[in-house]
């Protein structure tokens, strides 16, 4: 007889090799026909809600790594949320508008951007823009990410248009928007502002310079200014030394600054007095080779150096000496050269000092520099240069002209571009900013960070400091493709009109035609019928040609996506760490402005996405890992489970080799998922279930494991710990699973009749777990979790046509058996030392394969007792053919093992050694058990 056609070999449909890249889109489709996320919605109807509010990605290019960390991180809380009981939505949006698209769109212009007038470029820009959403959105669908895909936000739309600008008029109304000449970053490659949000820092070289600004007051009068300064006979100059890494500024100069507690020198140089700081001596004299020089007095910075005029090195007039508290001892000479157009410290200090002087006494605000960073005509010497490349010139200039004291350089870290990546300059301008102190907005902001859930916690000190420290908010650009300023200038006195009734009535008209209204319309057609100057009564305007930033663009999202749908605050806002300067610091100043609270309850920040060995990411250095190629290769299955398995609040490395262990890790989980469901080809719960207290006592010890499971990946979730979900599946699997139960479980079901209580005991189990790993892994392995759902009987999923209408498990009571998971705990230990005694007799040759081992244990009397009451299931427990136990005088709990080869004959069909094998004459060749199985 045919035995091998008697036993319950497993079969299923669920195939072994997962050929995800040909699979995953065919998923995607049928979740599209579906209209899968429109049925979890409609499901969700009537829930608690909870919001994850997107954070725009830039229009521009197809997404990188960094972008498909960011989509999936947020797909997994969503899932998870829906699954937890909320209704999750998830608006995906992007931002339209900026620089990027617009120096994009002007490079593939060339010469013909010179026939083209302003509305026709932010056309292009549009078109730009339109087509990068498309690409970037068939690629974060294909990742797996669910949500309103066919209705994203938008920032170029008209009725978000509208929404900037209403928002925009809630700022004025508040009072806090000022327009100003003042010192901002300045990127002279794309000739516009730029938010300390647009800056990254990097090393860079710049001259080291100790220049001379001779006093102007004769040594004899300064001698009965600083008594106690011996001032030797024959001194011709005395000269305050300051120290720079911007000479390019000092055409600029206006002042010199000292601080007023701290000590300055009098050295004597040959003929020359120069006055640096005392502390800072021994660096000075050594930077500029001073080989001789003698000390003749010191003199703290308040002690009659306030108001001492100097002469300025490289324009005419004359710099006072002021005193400012910003003046530090870490490096230089303790004396400043204060250049108000060129820094905002400089400028502060100016504007104080002019507060407190009469006109004829008060400092220019100069910034000699144009939009392209060269210098203006009033800098005679240099007109027409650039600033940083006229550094060394100038520093010739100053040596031929004897006020260098000494020049080196120094690496340091500067700001650049984050756009085209080249060193910015301080430069003053005309702009619209934001202050921080009227309406105490930086108080209030520093006082909502403490409501809000910062995830990681060291995130609120982060915020916390840049808003602390941040100067007044530069929200002016100068560029066209954007939202532009709803501002204009009374021609007859220059009164800058901003009001919130005008503001209105163009909202209203960009909502029905777009912000193009702006650009095609003169002033008088933009302004409301009859406005005119509330200062002077004019009635003819110039209008504001500068646009918005797009940080306020995207900060008032929750304005314009959440507000409408009742959905304000958001529960969470999710992106990079480097938003803290970005997104979530527009939006919370933005929230605070118009709502007097932050827009979010909690926000969660994830690192950067670095190679496999911690290095950025570049072109250059050829390590760029493209999602694209991931997905092509391997599948987006495992770019989401490469997210789910690292700790996402550290930056995450990823490299073939790193990709290649989670390959492995999922050919695991799926391989254990295909045995469960290979097993449960001949079971229906609705029909073969067996009751709790009918199962075996292994089959009850695996579901307070599964309970377990169950209990902690929940809490994984809602904690957002989403490596340690990735670490408890994958661990259940492989030790619970594999290595223990199925292993032990193989024998009950291939060779048990089909029909057995134990069996179908087992597969009841089997089938709570696939079920319960379906369900867990859905936010994390959403393909494969679906694909797996579609393999259980109907009657499972009757009520769910997908595996993401459903909700997570959340195990029996009856589950939990503290008692029963001990017992387990000291029965595994035992199994554990058996296996390990096994191994040696195999290696030894004694045995093969564990069924044709003998154990005999020798036990004290505690471990007897225990061990005895399992009797007959040992030997399946152990996986092998007979256990012998007989008590011993040895420690209560302890063991002695001995493993021998069986001397009974082998079972044909279930291959194990028993003595019953040959008692039957109709099957001579099989055991009792498998005699019964047959007939």
């Amino acid at each position: 007889m045919d035995y091998k056609s008697t036993l319950n070999l497993p079969k299923t449909d669920f195939p072994m090799k997962a050929n995800l890249p040909q699979r995953e889109p065919d998923m995607l489709a049928w979740w599209e026909q579906q209209k899968l996320y429109d049925q979890i919605q409609a499901k969700g109807q009537g829930r608690p809600r909870y919001v994850l509010h997107d954070g725009p990605p830039y229009a521009n290019g197809r997404i990188h790594i960094g972008h498909a960390l960011n989509k999936v991180l947020k797909d997994i809380i969503v899932k998870s949320k829906t699954m937890t009981g909320f209704q999750a939505p998830y608006v995906p949006g992007w931002d339209c508008h900026g620089l990027p698209i617009e120096h994009q769109v002007m490079k593939e212009l060339g010469d013909k951007k010179k026939d083209l007038d302003v509305v026709a470029i932010r056309r292009l820009c549009r078109d730009y823009a339109e087509r990068f959403v498309k690409t970037q959105r068939e690629e974060f669908k294909r990742l797996g990410v669910l949500g309103e895909w066919d209705h994203p936000y938008l920032t170029m739309t008209p009725g978000y248009e509208a929404t900037i600008i209403r928002e925009f008029g809630k700022f004025v109304e508040r009072g806090g928007v000022y327009k100003g000449l003042k010192p901002v970053l300045w990127c002279t490659q794309d000739q516009t502002a730029l938010a300390e949000a647009e800056v990254e820092y990097e090393d860079h070289t710049s001259p080291s310079i100790y220049v001379k600004f001779p006093v102007v007051t004769s040594p004899t009068v300064l001698n009965h200014t600083f008594p106690g300064v011996s001032f030797p006979e024959g001194i011709k100059l005395v000269s305050v030394v300051i120290w720079t890494t911007t000479p390019w500024t000092l055409p600029a100069n206006q002042a010199v600054c000292l601080h007023r507690d701290f000590d300055y020198a009098f050295v004597q140089v040959g003929d020359e007095l120069l006055i640096v700081a005392e502390k800072l001596l021994e660096s000075v004299v050594k930077a500029c080779a001073i080989e001789r020089y003698h000390v003749v007095g010191v003199k703290k910075g308040g002690d009659g150096f306030e108001g001492l005029e100097t002469q300025r090195p490289l324009s005419t007039g004359l710099s006072p000496i002021l005193l400012g508290d910003f003046v530090t001892l870490d490096q230089g000479t303790g004396c400043v050269h204060i250049a108000p157009g060129h820094g905002m410290e400089d400028y502060l200090l100016v504007l104080d000092h002019n507060a407190k002087s009469s006109i004829g006494e008060r400092l220019e605000i100069v910034a000699p520099v144009d939009n392209g960073g060269r210098f203006t005509s009033i800098v005679t010497e240099f007109a027409g240069q650039q600033v940083l490349k006229a550094n060394p010139k100038i520093v010739e200039y100053l040596q031929a002209n004897g006020r260098l004291l000494g020049h080196g350089s120094l690496n340091h870290s500067y700001p650049h571009c984050w756009r085209c990546k080249n060193p910015v300059i301080f430069r003053a301008t005309e702009q619209w900013f934001v202050s921080m102190e009227t309406n105490e907005l930086r108080k209030e902001a520093l006082a909502e960070i403490e409501r809000v859930r910062w995830i990681p916690a060291y995130g609120r000190d982060r915020i916390f400091g840049m808003i602390d420290n941040r100067p007044d908010w530069c929200l002016s650009r100068q560029r066209v493709w954007g939202v532009p300023i709803p501002g204009f200038t009374c021609e007859g006195c220059r009164h800058v009109l901003a009001d919130p009734i005008v503001i209105e009535h163009l909202a209203a008209l960009m909502e029905s035609t777009g912000a193009d209204v702006w650009f095609e319309r003169a002033a008088l057609d933009l302004l409301p019928t009859g406005t005119a100057c509330p200062k002077c009564g004019g009635t003819t305007f110039e209008k504001e040609r500068d646009i918005l930033d797009v940080w306020f663009e995207s900060g008032v999202s929750f304005a314009a996506v959440l507000k409408p749908r009742k959905w304000w605050p958001a529960d969470l806002y999710l992106e990079g760490s480097d938003q803290h300067r970005g997104w979530f610091h527009s939006a919370l100043l933005a929230g605070v402005t118009t709502d007097h609270r932050a827009p979010y309850q909690a926000v969660l920040t994830h690192g950067f996405v670095v190679d496999g060995q911690g290095k950025k990411m570049s072109k250059s250095a050829g390590n760029v890992v493209a999602p694209q190629d991931v997905i092509k290769q391997s599948g987006a299955e495992i770019l989401r489970l490469w997210v789910a398995a690292q700790d996402y609040r550290e930056d995450l490395r990823i490299s073939q080799e790193i990709l290649n262990h989670l390959i492995e890790a999922y050919r695991k989980v799926r391989n254990t998922s295909r045995f469960l469901l290979s097993n449960l080809y001949d079971f229906d719960p609705a029909i073969h279930r067996v009751p709790y207290d009918h199962l075996s006592e292994l089959d009850r010890w695996m579901l307070s494991r599964l309970g377990e499971l169950i209990t902690k990946v929940r809490r994984a979730y809602e904690e957002f710990e989403f490596h340690a979900i990735f670490h408890a599946v994958n661990n259940f699997c492989s030790v619970d699973l594999s290595a223990v139960y199925l292993d032990i479980l193989k024998d009950r079901l291939y060779t048990f009749r089909a029909d057995s209580p134990l069996r179908r005991g087992s597969q009841t189990v089997l089938c709570e777990i696939i079920v319960t790993l379906a369900k867990l892994m859905a936010p994390i392995l959403s393909f494969t979790a679906e694909e797996i759902w579609r393999m259980l009987p109907d009657s499972v999923r009757k009520d769910a046509m997908s595996v993401h209408l459903t909700s997570f498990p959340e195990g029996e009571p009856v589950w939990r058996d503290e008692e029963l998971t001990a017992r387990w705990e000291t029965l595994l230990a035992y199994r554990s030392r058996v296996q390990g005694d096994l191994e040696i007799q195999r290696r030894d040759k004694v045995i093969g394969s564990s069924l044709e081992a003998h154990v005999q244990i020798e036990a004290g009397p505690d471990a007897y007792r225990f061990l005895t009451a399992y009797g007959g299931d040992l030997s399946a427990i152990f996986i092998v053919s007979r256990v012998t136990v007989k008590q011993a005088e040895i420690g209560p709990a302890d063991i002695r093992i001995t493993v021998e080869r069986s001397d009974a004959a082998k079972c044909e069909r279930c291959w194990n050694y028993r003595e019953a094998v040959g008692k039957d004459a109709t099957h001579p060749t099989l055991c009792d058990r498998c005699v019964e199985a047959v007939r």
